[in-house]
């Protein structure tokens, strides 16, 4: 495996790592309601 390799698996990594913390960080702080429809019937939630 040659370094320029190793560096854009290594770069790769890292922008992946961001990203799912960036997602992780909005949907915590996400508000608003949950609607969910299930077998006992319809749920409505506040955030």
């Amino acid at each position: 495996m040659t370094r320029n390799t190793l560096y854009f698996v290594i770069g790769g990594l890292v922008v992946g790592l961001a990203a799912l913390g960036y997602w992780v960080y909005q949907d915590r702080n996400r508000s608003g309601i949950d609607i969910t429809i299930g077998g006992r019937g319809i749920t409505v939630q506040e955030r």
